[in-house]
């Protein structure tokens, strides 16, 4: 066993809990040379993407239990999806098919510094259409874990279908856990982006916010306590502020800090948010009394860290999701 900064490794168990994950799966085509726009692009190469499913294949990746709920198109894309969630090991059991919509396709761009800039394909696209009815309850309610985004807030019927799914996982006693996710260019506007993303805020036990979206849905120039602080809710358990090569913020009721970062050569930040949120979700779904221990929950959020720079270092998300054997390494070789 490795030692990591003086505590055990045995100290992070991957729990067994099933950790359900709602939205959208879809095909990010990235440029095959960094720093170009998509028009300058000479070709793109497909990686399978979409935050929720990024965060089931984070989980499983890492030992856990996951599942993905959404809807994907009767295509040769969509059966592709499909069956990268399966060989992932997440159970595909909540996924279903659209005979009429296409797969969701997402053009991203790298920029020079590695940022990304989108153009998406949804007109409508499957995910988009997955209804109340075609939602596989039972799953749903079998979760310790209840894991979902905002894009699946935008139009209906998949409004709905989120809505029904968040409720009835409340209503089992599961944790909902909320990273919105934010895609201004999917919205109709960035004031109906604010007021969706928000219009669920109350419900969750867990909000990861980026510190782009911090800004945004406070409408401050601001990252810093008192602004991350403006969006915290009663019924929140664990509210976090990821900061990128910056590490993280966390705020609980009881007490609030943050954790440093790992230092690595980032290639594509696309998927570091959803690996970090994996990590942690994966760390705390059989013994939820870690949120209310600082010590502990630094342990776990030195650990997502770790996940999130690891995930920075190849191009595409779930390519570059690590195993507990590649965070381990990272953490031991940190001073």
């Amino acid at each position: 066993m490795a030692s990591n900064h003086g505590s055990s490794r045995g100290a992070l168990p991957t729990g067994s809990g099933l950790i359900v994950s709602f939205g959208e799966m879809l095909i990010d085509f990235v440029p095959t040379v960094s720093g170009v726009s998509l028009a300058e692009a000479p070709g793109f190469l497909k990686a399978p993407g979409g935050a929720p499913a990024n965060v089931a294949i984070a989980v499983s990746r890492l030992g856990g239990r996951a599942a993905f709920v959404g809807k994907l198109g009767e295509d040769e894309f969509g059966r592709m999806l499909e069956g990268i969630v399966k060989e992932n090991g997440v159970s595909a059991a909540g996924i279903r098919f659209d005979q009429g919509a296409r797969t969701a396709l997402a053009f991203v761009t790298l920029r020079a510094d590695g940022e990304r800039e989108f153009m998406f394909y949804r007109n409508p696209s499957a995910d988009m259409l997955l209804k109340p009815e075609e939602l596989d309850l039972d799953l749903i309610r079998s979760a310790k874990i209840f894991h979902y985004g905002s894009i699946s807030l935008i139009v209906e019927p998949c409004r709905s279908a989120h809505m029904k799914a968040m409720e009835e996982a409340k209503k089992a006693g599961v944790l909902l856990s909320y990273d919105p996710n934010l895609r201004l260019p999917l919205w109709p506007s960035a004031n109906e982006a604010r007021e969706q993303i928000k219009s669920i805020w109350n419900k969750a036990d867990i909000i990861k916010v980026s510190d782009d979206e911090l800004k945004f849905l406070t409408q401050s120039e601001k990252v810093d306590d008192e602004t991350a602080m403006s969006l915290w809710h009663d019924g929140l358990k664990l509210l976090l502020v990821t900061l990128g090569e910056n590490g993280c913020r966390y705020y609980t009721k009881n007490f609030r800090g943050s954790v440093d970062p790992f230092k690595v050569k980032a290639v594509d930040t696309t998927g570091a948010g959803d690996s970090f949120v994996g990590a942690l979700l994966c760390k705390i779904v059989d013994d939820q009394s870690v949120l209310q221990d600082e010590k502990k929950l630094r342990e776990i959020l030195t650990f997502a860290n770790a996940c999130g720079a690891i995930t920075t270092t190849k191009k595409g998300a779930i390519p570059a999701l690590p195993s507990e054997a590649d965070v381990a390494a990272l953490i031991k070789a940190s001073p």
